[in-house]
């Protein structure tokens, strides 16, 4: 008897084995309610095991692609899931394809990376307000994330314009200000000279 999930296996196959260890992949049989195949279990389900999607399933889904949407383990580990519709040669549906990615670990991740990253209360202003050197870096740390671009990636015409901002600010006012600037933008001093020229020279627009 031939397989009418053959031509879908590779695939299922293939992304468990990209996602392995982190993603259980299953085919469902949408004709007999059972497990046709399982890649990466953590579910504790094995082929054959019934499925458990109901008599309406093919009623319910309305169309061939859902999620990424919310499961939980066995374990309560957090699952992100997306279940997709697999059809045979003449585009009959005959089962669905579901990945349930085990992102518990990501989020202890995340959690990690808040604990070092979060700020608990806003810096002492006045340890800062004679910094100079402070005050640069936080405009164009400002300037950077309205252009949502990172500093290497600005043209001519936007390092005009930041540094105009700091002309502005009266930074180059500091001692050492346009060596500090340079040296922040990975130019020459005399890069930023030049650029404190053309900014100088034209007037600018509000800041974006």
């Amino acid at each position: 008897m031939t397989d009418p999930f053959a031509q879908h296996r590779p695939t299922a196959q293939a992304i468990a084995a990209l996602l392995h260890p982190h993603a259980e992949v299953v085919i469902h049989d949408l004709k007999t309610d059972r497990v046709v195949e399982i890649w990466n279990s953590f579910s504790h389900r094995k082929a054959g095991d019934e499925s458990l999607l109901g008599d309406d399933i093919e009623v319910q889904l309305d169309r061939d692609f859902f999620g990424p949407y919310e499961k939980a383990a066995p374990n309560g580990a957090r699952l992100k899931s997306i279940t997709a519709a697999l059809r045979d040669a003449k585009g009959k549906r005959i089962g669905i394809l579901c990945i349930n990615l085990d992102v518990s670990q990501f989020d202890q991740a995340a959690k990690l990376l808040a604990a070092f990253t979060g700020i608990a209360e806003p810096r002492p202003e006045a340890m800062f307000r004679q910094d100079w050197r402070e005050q640069i870096n936080l405009m164009i740390r400002a300037f950077l994330e309205r252009r949502r671009k990172a500093l290497r990636a600005l043209d001519r015409d936007e390092r005009i314009a930041l540094v105009a901002e700091l002309d502005a600010a009266g930074l180059f006012e500091a001692r050492n200000a346009a060596p500090h600037v340079a040296s922040a933008m990975e130019i020459s001093r005399a890069t930023v000279y030049a650029l404190l020229n053309a900014a100088r020279a034209k007037p600018q627009k509000a800041a974006e």
